[in-house]
């Protein structure tokens, strides 16, 4: 098996449409959960916006260490050293399990406070509480699970990812069903019914693709077991490497619940509507995330080949191709909003009040399709220290926007939204301009 990539058209869209049908599955999965929950309220969509996003931070922290471990993977595939890419996949598997289980104390210790304290409504925060109090317990299955994403991604195997991305949304849409509405002899659980179908579905799509990479041989490729010991070196290595990243999807998920708690003091429509929204930028979105995904690791492949000069045009080609995609995408909702949101089945009034929210999502969407995808050639040259930074002068400027729009000047939530238009039209200026300095070449990892 060839580790080492090529940089034309037909190699981009052959390492990142795989991505895109495994982001798919999943995100199709999500939506389908919220469909159940709003049938049975307002109320209920409106919470589930807060725990998707609670479960988000700690979800991204997995991200966070998934993209700073493909992209040390893709540069030791490009190095052609296949024993140091299981030695990589093998430390990474245990520091993810370390991170998931600081995240269950987290949540049962100091999370309900601060939930209680911040969500106005003493129903949404005891239901919300509830939630969490259950669905945490598939985090350590959900980090596992991301490692595997950072181990055939890293390596141009992606197209084994939707093995385990399919079987996870089959399980999670069936349990939805039965456990929310005590459907097939299964108990009527209502709101927690979610979370427990979640971590099933999630522990599901764990074993199979696991399965799949023990079939395909790819433990004895990559030597998974040779070495038992633990290299803190190696520790050391994608902890350097992952930190920064983890700290800056953390604050960046953070930031955004900070924007759904005052979104919450606009009153329920307006948190569901919100919550409709981010189903909305999770599923049309997954485009641009899969192209940002495969800027990581072909731009770290490319340079663990020593072709620092084909990097730029990969960029740009890559850019390119998610801005067309992403461009379609904003025609098609833009033409047939009503259609989309009906699906959530709260009635006209929602639906009027959803569209102007919509289509600054939309757009937003178009920026997001280069920005991100700028943003994670960075991750890809090595630098993830300057990932943080852009991210953290992005932040500011994003929660400054959103305080003043929705909390001082208490503005609808579509001017709230337009945060989305700030936040990536800051991070692609940041990054775009580093990557142009040439600072990055001197980088080695």
């Amino acid at each position: 098996m060839a580790l080492q990539l090529q940089t034309g058209y037909r190699q981009i869209l052959g390492l990142a449409l795989p991505i895109s049908l495994a982001m798919l599955v999943p995100q199709i999965n999500f939506i389908t959960n919220n469909i159940f929950l709003g049938r049975l309220g307002e109320q209920e969509l409106a919470s589930a916006g807060l725990t998707g996003v609670y479960y988000l931070i700690f979800a991204v922290i997995g991200n966070g260490l998934n993209s700073g471990l493909q992209a040390l993977i893709a540069r030791r595939a490009g190095q052609d050293l296949p024993k140091e890419i299981g030695k990589l996949f093998y430390h990474g598997v245990w520091i993810s399990l370390v991170i998931a289980f600081f995240g269950i104390a987290v949540t049962y210790t100091v999370s309900p406070m601060i939930l209680r304290s911040v969500i106005h409504n003493p129903a949404t925060a005891d239901q919300v509480i509830d939630f969490l109090m259950i669905r945490i317990w598939g985090l350590p299955l959900l980090y596992l699970y991301v490692m595997r994403n950072a181990l055939l991604v890293g390596t141009n195997q992606t197209k084994f990812l939707v093995w385990g991305t399919l079987s996870e949304a089959l399980t999670n849409i069936f349990l939805d069903y039965a456990l929310i509405y005590g459907r097939f002899g299964f108990p009527e659980i209502g709101f927690n019914g979610a979370a427990y179908a979640s971590i099933i579905a999630e522990g599901v799509g764990l074993f199979v693709i696991y399965a799949v990479i023990h079939f395909k041989g790819l433990h004895r490729q990559f030597a998974f077991f040779e070495e038992m010991r633990i290299s803190w070196s190696m520790i050391k290595l994608i902890m350097v490497q992952s930190s920064p990243l983890i700290v800056q999807f953390a604050i960046s998920i953070m930031s955004w619940e900070y924007f759904y708690l005052l979104v919450e003091h606009h009153g329920t429509l307006a948190l569901a509507i919100s919550n409709t929204m981010r189903n909305f930028f999770g599923l049309f979105g997954i485009f641009s995330w899969a192209f940002a995904s495969a800027t990581n690791t072909m731009v770290s492949n490319v340079i663990g080949q020593g072709k620092i000069d084909e990097v730029m045009p990969l960029i740009k080609r890559i850019a390119g191709l998610s801005f067309l995609i992403s461009a379609v995408v904003f025609v098609i909702l833009n033409a047939f909003p009503t259609w989309f949101l009906s699906f959530y089945n709260q009635g006209d009034a929602f639906v009027a009040a959803s569209i102007p929210v919509l289509r600054i999502v939309s757009f937003a969407l178009l920026l997001m399709s280069f920005s991100t995808v700028w943003l994670n050639a960075v991750t890809g040259t090595g630098n993830t220290v300057v990932n943080l930074s852009i991210e953290l002068v992005t932040i500011v400027i994003y929660s400054l926007y959103v305080f003043l729009t929705l909390e001082y000047w208490d503005l609808p939530i579509t001017w709230g939204w337009g945060s989305e238009w700030v936040y990536w039209i800051c991070m692609f200026t940041m990054a775009f301009f580093y990557l142009r300095s040439g600072h990055w070449k001197k980088k080695i990892i």
